[in-house]
């Protein structure tokens, strides 16, 4: 309770007990809270220093009446308070006032050239503290698919991942490998059918968008540092992400050894791989590439698992994967 006043939780042990007995000594006040007369001592140190607690003879201590003792203890926080509250306004002012006056160069910041924006990308990861967020999607120009080294540095630090990937981009050559990994790693991967920008966030500090390329022309992108747009930037990805679809390891092709066991009775490690990309939204013709199979054969499949679970359409198939640990 009176914590807000800056006592310990000891502090006020000891001055509860001091109210209640009028006048103990350290000794006695430390055999009654069952606490180390070192740390008694110590508290009352602290007590006699807020004017709550006086010393008398014979090592005694008598408390001061509660409503005076604290009343000025309190006056005093009060004053703190009001004087925090005039630093707090002229702090804000004194910040718009630099926010205003820095240029859109400061702001935003446009990167010209592969190479230019490979290292920009880079330095967005390396700056997160916290959490890197980003949209993938085709084409790729300076990051191609395996190639993004820091990712793997900055999760191993402690650095929160997320990403969000459009179904065709998985199609392409390289990704379902670079997902398989990033996943193994602990970095969280959604899917939704589209996405309409390349993206990277650094916690809510920069943002990177590459800009679309024109035909003969330089690729770049945007860096932008706390603004407006970085706010909209923050805002599209949580949107996307609450509507995108998880995405496990085995729905990117990666063994799962969460799965029950394979056998007649059950699907097979493949069925497992098939079922987790369909429900990922990809296509059959997709899914028969990635998992090296005819369309012919991975149909057949489909048809043994609705047999196999008693179902007659993909939807229910889905549905009961999900709720028998099929994927």
């Amino acid at each position: 309770m009176l914590g807000v006043l800056g006592l310990s939780p000891e502090d006020e042990a000891v001055y509860g007990l001091l109210v209640r007995r009028a006048r103990t000594d350290v000794a006695g006040l430390a055999d009654a809270l069952r606490l180390p007369a070192t740390a008694v001592a110590s508290a009352l140190e602290r007590l006699v220093d807020c004017g709550l607690v006086a010393s008398g003879p014979d090592t005694e201590f008598s408390v001061a009446p509660p409503a005076v003792a604290l009343g000025a203890l309190i006056s005093e926080q009060r004053s703190a308070l009001r004087s925090a509250e005039l630093a707090l306004v002229t702090l804000a002012e004194e910040y718009r006032g630099a926010v205003a006056g820095r240029t859109i160069d400061e702001l935003i910041e446009v990167v010209t050239g592969v190479d230019a924006v490979r290292h920009r990308f880079a330095q967005v990861q390396h700056a997160a503290r916290t959490e890197v967020r980003s949209f993938v999607t085709t084409p790729f120009i300076a990051v191609p698919p395996g190639t993004n080294a820091v990712e793997s540095v900055a999760v191993g630090q402690g650095v929160r991942f997320r990403v969000v990937v459009d179904r065709p981009t998985l199609a392409e050559p390289g990704v379902v490998a670079e997902t398989v990994e990033s996943l193994r790693n602990g970095v969280q991967v959604r899917v939704v059918e589209s996405l309409p920008i390349k993206l990277i966030l650094a916690d809510a500090e920069l943002a990177l968008v590459p800009l679309t390329a024109t035909a003969g022309g330089e690729p770049g992108a945007v860096l932008l540092h706390r603004s407006g747009l970085l706010a909209a930037m923050d805002a599209l990805f949580e949107i996307v992400w609450r509507h995108a679809h998880p995405l496990s390891a085995s729905a990117a092709g990666a063994v799962s050894d969460a799965a029950g066991h394979d056998g007649a009775d059950g699907p097979t490690e493949l069925d497992r791989q098939v079922l987790a990309l369909l429900l990922a939204g990809l296509t059959d013709q997709v899914v028969a590439t990635r998992l090296d199979m005819s369309l012919r054969t991975l149909q057949r499949r489909l048809r043994h698992l609705m047999d196999l679970a008693g179902v007659e359409t993909r939807m229910q198939l889905g549905w009961y994967a999900a709720r028998h640990g099929w994927v």
